[in-house]
């Protein structure tokens, strides 16, 4: 199987926060952009793995700064490492005021997928080969998160 790069699965999404989507103080319900962020990560673990793929797990979620009514919010993901079916993938959620133009990073989290074949069972992916420095720090940043995971479920 062929290793990819982690840029070959990068994706950006965008999306212009709207009334329903925010509570009474016009800022972004989390349970929206934690779906954004899911459809990213499944979107790019896809392009990785060549095929389905099913959300094992979220780890983190930092909420940094509040999305708020009229914002656009960017969000990009990639595979930062992957296993025998699994992989990790980094999501940043962004927004940009759409008058000034004022960046502000927000949301980020870690996101395990497992690739599936057509019977919802696990299939092998291909290698991650990250080739810039970070994205060989997010690999290895991702290794360390996997066994702290693993050590955590008793499967060290």
């Amino acid at each position: 199987m062929m290793s990819k790069t982690p840029a070959d699965s990068r994706v950006e999404m965008t999306e212009l926060v709207m009334p329903g989507q925010t509570n009474a103080a016009s800022i972004l319900f989390g349970g929206v952009v934690l779906a954004w962020m899911d459809v990213a990560a499944g979107v790019a673990a896809i392009r990785h793995s060549g095929g389905p793929t099913v959300t094992a797990s979220i780890d983190r979620v930092d909420f940094l700064e509040p999305i708020r009514l009229g914002d656009i919010v960017v969000i990009r993901a990639q595979v930062n490492w992957t296993g025998r079916t699994s992989m990790e993938l980094g999501v940043r959620v962004e927004t940009e005021h759409p008058k000034t133009g004022e960046k502000r990073y927000t949301t980020k989290a870690y996101l395990t997928f497992v690739a599936v074949d057509d019977q919802g069972r696990p299939r092998p992916v291909p290698p991650v080969a990250p080739i810039t420095d970070e994205e060989k720090r997010r690999f290895e940043d991702a290794q360390r998160r996997r066994e702290a995971r693993m050590a955590a479920r008793g499967r060290g």
